[in-house]
């Protein structure tokens, strides 16, 4: 439906409230939803304010207040009149021009914007209810003890929006994998014990949605890449994954990671739902392994690192985390990682332009390879 955005401005108080009644209500829209724009609404009096509860009867419907700047959000909240409205602060414009990369992907880049601030700036311009989303997700997370980057504000970066976080000093495993290569093992150690710590978080039900549930959406987008037998069998290994309500990140590799002094914190918390370790671990997978396979350079361009070091990181991860060297356990357990993480690889071709060209072919076609494969082997996702 179209919107009708009625426009504030200056000062509305008892000398021309009536005036703004009259404006207003002739201006209201039967038809389409009704707003108003704020960006040059200065200041509110209580008079003011009972010309807007008027209005909101006259429309009978929720109104919109946006672009309200801070001192007359003030006096719309301590009214009361943010319970009555959906008022939308006016946002911030800052500029990243100039601005260190400290870490790209899917969603955004993530830019350092001083020594104690970060900004994650989003690729597509109707990005609010992802950053939304997001600051919901993280004080989830933050109130079960998972030591989490929590957005405190969100600006526009020219077309597009931006979440920004305080971290002070904080670098990821990434950047001290890049500048620290002889602590290699010991990273990997304190990166997968902290993997633990956020697995063993445990949601309330109802609030995350289930990495199962996600992944079997994945199916019906991933169809026409499947042969029928397959379609039905992955549907039927996913549904036998029990309800779990521990935490899963979704996107835990090493740029995600912070280290703030000497203590791990996530950001990027879009991505979390609930399941079983596998729904993290096959994300790594794909990380580490998957974009690599076909594309050999894919690590020093999308993380920085030597290309060399994906199957070591994979190899570390999957023996940290299960504490063996047991081969045979150990590549039991990688098969069915594989088999997930060819679900979500061959998810990610298909809903962005990774399909196209000759790579984009040659991916399906090696993931559809390994789906054919896996699926002789691999009984069960539960690891």
């Amino acid at each position: 439906m179209a919107e009708n955005v009625i426009r504030l401005s200056g000062r509305i108080d008892t000398s021309n409230a009536a005036e703004w009644e009259k404006t207003i209500t002739e201006q209201l829209s039967g038809e389409t939803e009704n707003s108003f724009d704020a960006d040059e609404l200065e200041y509110i009096s209580s008079a003011g304010l009972r010309v807007l509860i008027k209005v909101r009867k006259k429309a009978g419907s929720e109104i919109k207040i946006f672009n309200v700047s801070s001192d007359v959000y003030d006096i719309f909240d301590m009214t009361g009149f943010t319970e009555l409205f959906k008022v939308e602060k006016k946002m911030r414009e800052i500029s990243v021009e100039g601005c260190e990369v400290i870490g790209k992907g899917f969603y955004g880049t993530v830019y350092r914007i001083d020594p104690e601030t970060i900004v994650k700036v989003y690729n597509t311009p109707d990005s609010i209810p992802i950053i939304e989303k997001e600051q919901r997700f993280a004080k989830c997370a933050f109130v079960k003890g998972v030591p989490t980057a929590i957005s405190y504000d969100i600006v526009r970066v020219g077309d597009n929006y931006g979440s920004v976080f305080e971290l002070l000093n904080a670098d990821s495993f990434n950047d001290h994998l890049i500048n620290e290569p002889e602590k290699f093992d010991e990273l990997l150690h304190k990166y997968i014990d902290f993997l633990k710590v956020v697995h063993s978080a445990e949601m309330d039900a109802g609030t995350i949605p289930m990495a199962r549930d996600i992944f079997i959406g994945y199916l019906d987008v991933i169809d026409s890449y499947l042969t029928s037998e397959q379609s039905v069998r992955l549907k039927e290994l996913l549904s036998a994954l029990p309800d779990d309500l521990h935490m899963v990140h979704g996107d835990f590799q090493m740029k995600n990671v912070m280290l703030v002094g000497d203590e791990p914190m996530l950001i990027d918390m879009e991505t979390i739902s609930t399941g079983q370790p596998i729904f993290d671990l096959q994300a790594l997978y794909v990380t580490y392994i998957s974009f690599s396979e076909d594309c050999p350079d894919n690590l020093s361009s999308f993380l920085g690192i030597s290309d060399d070091l994906g199957e070591p990181i994979w190899n570390s991860i999957l023996e940290k985390y299960f504490d063996t060297a047991d081969k045979a356990e150990l590549s039991a357990i990688n098969d069915k990682i594989r088999l997930m993480s060819a679900i979500r690889f061959l998810y990610l071709l298909a809903v962005t332009d990774l399909k196209n060209g000759d790579l984009g072919e040659r991916r399906i076609k090696r993931t559809q390879d390994h789906i054919s494969e896996l699926l002789k082997k691999v009984n069960g996702f539960e690891i």
